[in-house]
């Protein structure tokens, strides 16, 4: 009953719903990814993050009516989820099990740690860059990485990538929007639309 309308649009849902998946970063990406994610009928889910909801956060979060609750705590909850309470470092990302995934989806800001998850979730990454400071969800795009060159936050990951001699590819959720010049702005209307973005990208090949 619940999933009627997504099995009718997803020729292959029995195995949409086998999927493992690891969503690091549960804010206002990574957020709307897991409700994506889960109102697709995707179960296996697992959610990483180490930071307590904010009122700051209530702009743009999922779960941030819960003030001074930690993030992975109310979200496993509300959608029955696995959930690690863990601030992500380049050291104990290597120590996780990232085998064990179908998919990791990358929507965290840390670029030491985004670095280090993408070089060890490789080749089942898909990235969020820069969501931040933006206004226009239309100048969306999905693509590869090298090809991001009108976002600054992605330009900081490509010339890392290349220090590590990384010359694979994996796709990004990017926008083409000029950042607008404002200290710490963020809008619903885009972060949410980056993290929708994210999980379509995962669910396309299962029509």
């Amino acid at each position: 009953m619940r999933y009627d309308r997504c099995k009718k649009l997803f020729g292959k849902f029995h195995k949409l719903q086998e999927l493992k998946i690891l969503i690091a970063g549960v804010g206002g990406v990574g957020g709307y990814a897991l409700d994506c994610l889960s109102r697709s009928g995707v179960k296996n889910i697992t959610i990483i993050d180490y930071d307590r909801f904010d009122i700051t956060n209530q702009n743009r979060q999922i779960g941030s009516e819960f003030t001074g609750q930690k993030k992975v705590e109310v979200l496993s909850k509300m959608y029955n989820v696995k959930g690690i309470d863990l601030k992500l470092t380049p050291e104990n990302i290597k120590e996780l099990n990232l085998k064990e995934y179908d998919i990791v989806i990358d929507a965290i800001d840390d670029v030491n740690a985004k670095i280090s998850l993408i070089l060890n979730a490789y080749p089942k990454i898909i990235s969020s860059m820069g969501a931040a400071k933006r206004i226009d969800p239309t100048k969306i795009k999905i693509d590869s990485i090298w090809k991001t060159n009108t976002d600054p936050f992605a330009k900081k990951i490509r010339d890392r990538l290349k220090k590590e001699n990384f010359k694979d590819d994996f796709k990004v959720v990017y926008s083409i929007e000029k950042p607008i010049n404002c200290d710490m702005g963020s809008f619903v209307g885009v972060t949410g639309a980056f993290g929708f973005a994210l999980c379509s990208e995962v669910l396309k090949d299962f029509v």
